[in-house]
């Protein structure tokens, strides 16, 4: 399946939302499909997506997530729980005149295109999602999990915990830490197995430590990289890593749902070199219990983590399969 490099004809808009205001980038008309990026990312992730979708026949439609891009910002760490970008999602659904949406996210966005149909169903009728699996709320609180995990180092999420740490060491150098960020869960540029693991942090080193230098992978040109250093530069990374400081928040916050299921028609797509996917094969397995919806599953051997933009034509081929497969 031949596709364009980037997507044209599409029209960006801000709409209200809880949040204040979600910035949305949208191309073609039909059914609606909700594109969630994750972190530390934008719309833009989905430049793939967009045309071919639209081309599909359906409404396309990427926002960026409260704190990222153009969307708002609030100052308040507690506004970035859960709860509260599931109604952003509801929110863009209702603002764009729409009843229902098929909601597909990646990395973070999977979690939160997952809770969205989770929690609210009348409104997302199905969910596609990219390299994090579906588990149900519940079990241990996060942070005593990811403490345990590392042994003398220290897990990424732990070290994004306290406000202004990892800030410092991004903002100086907004560009090169995506860069090294990008690659070192990048397929074809990812450390060679055997090498000190980029999702810890040595003790009194800093993530950025662990990045492989010096090569872009072979999905983010230059260009690419300026769009997303730019949205970064001007913004700041507080909103997005706010969505970490909120997991204790999420566990308390959805009590109601521990243990249930996803029940609408759903996909699951990750890459075979990602952590996201290989650390989680037990929530993969429990799918006949978790996601009993599930139409369309694959892992990509050979892909790392940014599985729509590593392989954008296979991944474009079985969402648009999977999207054509749905229940009018």
């Amino acid at each position: 399946m031949t596709q364009p490099d980037r997507a044209t004809d599409v029209t960006h808009r801000l709409l209200p939302s809880p949040a204040g205001r979600i910035h949305v980038a949208e191309q073609g008309a039909g059914p609606l499909v909700l594109l969630v990026h994750g972190f530390p990312e934008s719309w833009y992730s989905w430049r793939h997506q967009l045309p071919v979708l639209a081309a599909a026949g359906y409404r396309a439609v990427a926002l960026d997530v409260r704190g990222y891009g153009r969307s708002s910002k609030p100052g308040s760490a507690a506004a970035y729980r859960m709860l509260e970008l599931v109604e952003d999602n509801v929110a863009v659904v209702r603002a764009l005149g729409a009843r229902t949406a098929v909601v597909v996210g990646h990395d973070w966005g999977s979690t939160i295109a997952a809770h969205s149909a989770l929690i609210r169903p009348d409104v997302f009728r199905a969910v596609g999602l990219l390299s994090v699996p579906y588990a149900p709320p519940g079990g241990p609180r996060p942070s005593e999990i990811f403490a345990r995990m590392g042994g003398d180092e220290e897990f990424y999420v732990s070290y994004f915990q306290q406000p202004g740490r990892a800030e410092a060491e991004i903002e100086p150098d907004v560009r090169g830490w995506l860069a090294g960020f990008y690659a070192a869960l990048s397929a074809d540029t990812m450390p060679a197995p055997g090498a000190p693991d980029p999702h810890f942090v040595g003790r009194g080193e800093r993530l950025r430590d662990r990045f492989p230098a010096g090569r872009l992978p072979a999905w983010l040109g230059e260009d690419d990289l300026d769009v997303y250093a730019g949205e970064f530069e001007r913004t700041g990374l507080v909103g997005a890593l706010n969505r970490y400081r909120n997991m204790d928040r999420d566990w308390e916050d959805l009590a109601a749902y521990r243990g249930r299921p996803l029940t609408q028609p759903s996909l699951f797509l990750g890459g075979a070199l990602d952590a996201s996917v290989t650390w989680q094969a037990e929530a993969i397995q429990a799918y006949p219990t978790t996601l009993p919806g599930l139409l369309s599953s694959h892992i990509l051997d050979g892909c790392g983590h940014w599985v729509q933009q590593e392989r954008r034509e296979e991944v474009n081929r079985i969402l648009t399969d999977w999207l054509a497969a749905l229940p009018a």
